[in-house]
């Protein structure tokens, strides 16, 4: 055949390509059927691999926005039947990248020039001088997708086959990093010229993160090192070499573990082929970082553990909720006192009082205040007493600290006894009585004397100890588990401010837990619909114990609802007690942004993991089953037909309340549209939503209303006008019982905040509307109990960006310079407490905030600043403390962008593997194939978030690159690596104790057994057992490190606490409270599928492994051998 008839049939094949894609996109052919065509269309018209590609992922000129999404589903079956490669998908995305469009004038499409002529002709198809490349107007969420299925591939092996494969991605790969980093360039000079400034975003980050990911598997694949291993590849690896040191710079800050490893592929398996003078430099590099961090010798800065340091670090674990773990807290105080008991005692009194101080100096209001004088009244005593059971190498008196503490603490704030009566303004009661309960608290576990309490007090006074003494904690468990009424009442003592307060709240747990665990789901209905009624005792409760111990027991029980195996005679009892139950669950989840494993949920299919991943989002009437749609159908019908006879026992006995719950979403949007549509009166939704406003169905509201306050955001004014209706009747009921109206109103606390931002948004938009005020005034008392996630309230954001904001300058500049103000204030307040008086005013919420918006990099880069300023001044040591102290803060906002794990110590060869897995992440969520959609999206969305860091991994970063530093500015280098230094010595691991100790020696003697005594699988006798119980006792223990191997909080004269661990998981924005006013970051459009596993291509980067393996493999199922 001659070269013109080749021509021909090319062109011939390549147009019946085009027809056959094109049709298959207009009439929307399914995946399978396209891969059932694939090889008879194939056969008719071959074409090589590359001109397939091309045809499939170039645009048209009537479509040249985006990919249409069948694309990525047919480029599968292609991949699956190798009629193209990752080459030529790689060759095919390039070529139409919109990135091009940011790097490129619009004139130098034309094919004229060279780069473009040869890239016309390598697709198959000569395009006449002169005419344009029409490129994809924004292909970056398609290039993200494809590029993730490529890296899946290619590190399952069936990417690349051949050493022609190597050579042929290679040679695109480098390609890509130059376009690239010419894009992120161009995204820099924008920012820079913007009058936006920080708000330009780099479109090309999300697929930039894919293609590293494309590159490191690349770099790890078995085949692509051999190939690159030989001489011919030489030029080859300097192509690489060149892109990759171009190409790494642009993900050196945002992701810099990959960075890392991208640079060690470029070292050791390219840089073979490197001219000896740029070996000599790198070598030279080398030796200066064999050095190491550990070595340089810096000026010392006295070390001053001021009392602004603890201020602060408690002020960030109570800011949210409570995270007062004892093990964590005693390590803090161990590091950072060395073991001083005397001085911890007397700083931690004084540090509650000026937290409290602080509150009242901020008018936060006696709802804030509670939280804080328990705090001081009841916790702090008790880690008295637990010091002072500690074996101490200092001398302790209790008494003698307790009196010098509050010999520092202002009477004015505190008054004494005296000093009430003679104060003439007494409305501030939450806190003028504290220093008298804490005295008396303390006299309650024997740290103080009566007359030492006459002397703190300065006069005789008419306060006593509580008439039943001081609680045990297993006595109250017994009494509570023989009377019922003995539990109530102690939910009632929780409001106490006598001491005896922390052994409650653990007797409570303790018998809500036992109740779970024999299925008294009647006593449990009274006691969670107390304890749900009271979000400030929610509080309490939690100073004490962590939110799994409590809500582990409940998430068991709901999920595992027992009695729809046999015949249950009423089905309205079992609903009220599900109902009251989820309630006191979901008002702890909403509170506090809890993730699911805060509640050690261990399977997302359970009821309880669907309903927090999915339970406000309304499924399509096509994705439920043929059973849902029947009980969805006889909701309906029971609720609004009244000639169907109302709700009866044959509907809830056909539907247990798991899947009525489930189903909430689906049926409010049934009503939404049918009174929108005219097909429900007015009449009959008032009395189909009375069912729903009465004791039995009334928790259902908590997903109904987060579903209605999601859908007013976005829908048409007709529907808006329908969901007004709706919340209208079931928040403002005509007539309920007093149980319903104490329940309603432990609904509307949870709902309260995302409900006010979705009526705020509709009442801008229709301001003359008069139906949003009488619901704004409904729901105001129940704002302020609604959340507390440690996020800022627009108010407070709008008061640091303007108040401190120069003239002209942009927000984040005004935020900054309250960052700014508020370090130089702890400073300065810190030098001489006492003459200052009243303690700096600080709020963690503004360290939170400022880590949201304007980034740890930035808000440490303020810090090293301010350490600079006054390096040379008698302030350094204290300036050095409050960094400190803002650093190793705990985290409340379960971002698990922000985790604070343990840190691997700075590398030497800027190799860093960072590898803190969050031990608290459900193993099963990562691993298990069946895992919901819904979950893989979020949990994809979390592994993107985890470029944004906490400060303590900025300063991590900025540590690693101390050598560069040094060079350019020796004095910013001493002040990173001191205060390094400094973070990790407060943030070491405490000592173990004695017992775990034993535990891990029983553990390693077990495992030295030889194998027929000591196997671990199918073993005869006991010995597997013994070596299971043997680990989980030196696991278990890790969680028990208290000061100098103190194993526990006495709570009573049993003692002892639980410190479970768990994962601080999807993260609270700045304005934390509003994070599940757009459905609570649920949702999203990427499919699901197969899962890597845990030992797959990332596991050693930071972060869950097999989590990241779940990410991963989302959506992807690439067989191509």
């Amino acid at each position: 055949m001659d070269s013109h008839s080749s021509k021909e049939s090319l062109s011939a094949s390549v147009a019946a390509w085009s027809q056959f894609v094109h049709r298959a996109l207009v009439k929307r052919i399914e995946p399978d059927q396209f891969a059932a065509f694939l090889p008879f269309h194939f056969a008719e018209h071959p074409l090589p691999p590359v001109i397939i590609a091309d045809v499939l992922l170039r645009p048209s000129k009537n479509q040249r926005y985006s990919l249409d999404p069948r694309v990525p589903t047919y480029l599968d079956a292609l991949l699956k039947q190798r009629r193209v490669d990752v080459a030529a998908v790689l060759r095919a995305l390039f070529k139409y990248s919109s990135a091009h469009l940011k790097v490129q004038p619009p004139d130098s499409d034309a094919l004229g020039g060279d780069e473009n002529r040869k890239e016309g002709e390598k697709g198959g198809e000569r395009t006449p001088k002169g005419q344009k490349i029409v490129r994809w107007q924004n292909s970056y969420d398609d290039e993200e997708m494809i590029l993730w299925r490529l890296a899946q591939a290619i590190h399952q092996g069936s990417g690349i086959k051949t050493a022609k494969n190597v050579v042929q991605i290679a040679k695109v790969l480098a390609k890509w990093m130059a376009l690239f980093a010419e894009a992120a360039a161009a995204f820099s000079r924008d920012a820079f010229n913007s009058l936006n400034g920080l708000q330009v975003r780099d479109e090309t980050a999300d697929a930039r993160t894919a293609f590293v990911l494309l590159l490191i598997a690349f770099s790890d694949n078995p085949l692509a090192l051999a190939t690159l291993d030989k001489p011919a590849c030489k030029d080859i690896c300097k192509m690489l070499s060149d892109a990759l040191q171009t190409f790494i710079p642009c993900v050196m800050q945002v992701l810099p573990e990959m960075a890392s490893r991208l640079e060690l592929f470029r070292n050791e398996t390219l840089g073979k082929y490197l001219p000896a003078e740029k070996k000599d430099a790198e070598v030279n590099t080398y030796m200066d970082n064999l050095i190491g961090m550990d070595s340089i010798q810096v000026p010392e800065v006295p070390v001053v553990n001021s009392r602004a340091g603890l201020y602060i670090y408690l002020s960030a674990a109570l800011v949210g909720r409570p995270m007062v773990d004892d093990s964590a807290l005693f390590a803090y105080l161990h590091n950072r006192y060395q073991g001083d008991v005397q001085s911890t005692a007397v700083q931690l009194i004084l540090a509650s009082f000026d937290l409290l101080a602080n509150a009242v100096f901020r008018n936060e209001g006696p709802k804030t205040g509670h939280l804080l004088k328990s705090f001081v009244v009841n916790k702090v005593p008790l880690i008295l007493v637990s010091l002072a059971a500690t074996p101490a190498m200092y001398p302790f008196d209790p008494e003698l600290s307790i009196k010098e503490a509050l010999g520092q603490v202002d009477t004015n704030v505190f008054p004494t006894l005296s000093g009430m009566f003679e104060m003439s303004n007494t409305n501030s009661s939450f806190h003028d009585s504290v220093r008298q309960d804490f005295c008396f608290s303390c006299q309650l576990h024997g740290l103080l004397s009566q007359a030492a309490i006459e002397n703190l007090l300065g006069d005789i006074t008419y306060q006593s100890l509580p008439d039943e003494g001081r609680y045990s904690k297993d006595n109250l468990v017994q009494a509570c588990l023989q009377d019922v009424d003995r539990t109530q009442k102690l939910i009632g003592e929780l409001d106490n401010m006598n001491g005896n307060v922390g052994a409650a709240a653990q007797a409570i747990i303790e018998v809500i837990g036992s109740l779970c665990r024999n299925k008294e789901t009647m006593t449990l209905k009274q006691l969670c619909s107390q304890l749900a009624a009271k979000p400030l005792s929610l509080d309490v409760l939690l100073l004490f114990d962590k939110p799994e111990k409590i809500l582990h027991p409940l998430c068991e029980l709901l999920d595992n609802w027992a009695g729809y195996e046999e015949d249950q005679g009423e089905y309205q009892p079992v609903y009220e007690e599900f109902g009251s139950i989820l309630l006191l669950l979901l008002a702890f989840v909403y509170r506090y942004n809890l993730s699911p494993a805060d509640l050690g949920i261990r399977s997302p299919d359970s009821f309880v993991g669907r309903l927090l991943s999915g339970g406000t989002l309304c499924r399509p009437l096509e994705d439920l089953s043929e059973q849902e749609k029947s009980h969805l159908n006889g909701w309906i019908h029971g609720l609004f037909d009244s000639e169907a006879g109302a709700l009866g026992d044959d509907l809830m006995a056909s539907c247990p309340p798991q899947d009525f719950y489930l189903l909430v979403p689906s049926l409010f949007q049934q009503i939404v549209v049918a009174l929108s549509a005219g097909y429900l009166t007015d009449d009959m939704l008032k009395n189909g939503l009375e069912y729903l406003v009465d004791v039995l169905l009334l928790p259902s509201l908590v997903p109904a209303i987060m579903y209605l306050s999601n859908k007013l955001w976005v829908s048409s004014p007709q529907l808006q006008s329908a969901i007004i209706k709706i919340l209208q009747v079931i928040i403002r009921p005509s007539s309920s019982s007093n149980e319903a109206s104490a329940m309603l109103s432990s609904v509307l606390n949870i709902v309260a905040k995302p409900l006010e931002h979705a009526l705020r948004s509709y009442q801008r938009q229709d301001p003359k509307s008069q139906e949003i005020e009488p619901l704004l005034r409904a729901i105001q008392e129940n704002l302020s109990l609604s959340r507390r996630t440690g996020g800022a309230d627009h108010t407070e954001l709008e008061s640091w960006c303007s108040t401190h904001a120069n003239n002209g300058a942009s927000p984040h500049s005004g935020l900054s310079a309250a960052v700014r103000h508020t370090i130089q204030s702890l400073v300065q307040w810190a030098q001489n407490p006492q003459l200052n008086g009243m303690p700096a005013t600080y709020t963690h919420r503004q360290t939170l905030a400022a880590i949201k918006m304007l980034g740890a990099k930035r808000v440490l880069a303020i810090l090293l600043d301010e350490l600079r300023v006054l390096s040379d001044t008698p302030q350094a040591g204290i300036a050095y403390d409050v960094a400190t102290a803002l650093i190793c803060a705990p985290d409340v906002t379960n971002d698990v962008s922000l985790s604070s794990g343990p840190r691997p110590a700075p590398s030497n060869d800027n190799n860093n593997n960072n590898n803190d897995a969050n031990a608290g992440t459900p193993q099963n969520q990562a691993d298990d194939p069946a895992a919901s959609s819904q979950q893989q999206r979020q949990r994809q969305r979390q592994y993107k978030q985890r470029g944004r860091i906490s400060l303590r991994d900025a300063l991590k970063t900025e540590a690693d690159d101390w050598r560069r530093t040094q060079k350019a500015d020796p004095v910013m280098a001493e002040t990173i690596v001191r205060l390094y230094r400094r973070v990790e010595a407060q943030m070491a691991p405490a000592p173990p104790s004695a017992a775990e100790a034993a535990a891990a020696a029983a553990a390693a003697a077990v495992m030295l057994q030889p194998p027929e005594l000591g196997g671990l699988g199918g073993v005869p006798g006991d010995v597997g057992g013994v070596l299971g119980d043997a680990i989980a006792a030196a696991v278990g223990g890790e969680h028990h490190h208290g000061l100098h191997g103190h194993e526990g909080m006495v709570m009573d004269g049993s003692g002892g606490g639980n410190h479970g661990g768990g994962l601080d998981g999807a993260a609270a924005a700045a304005g934390g409270e509003q994070q599940h006013h757009l459905g609570g970051g649920l949702g999203g459009d990427v499919l699901t599928g197969s899962d890597l596993g845990t030992d797959g291509l990332f596991s050693s980067l930071s972060g869950n492994g097999s989590d990241f393996g779940a990410d991963f493999a989302a959506g992807w199922d690439i067989e191509m051998s």
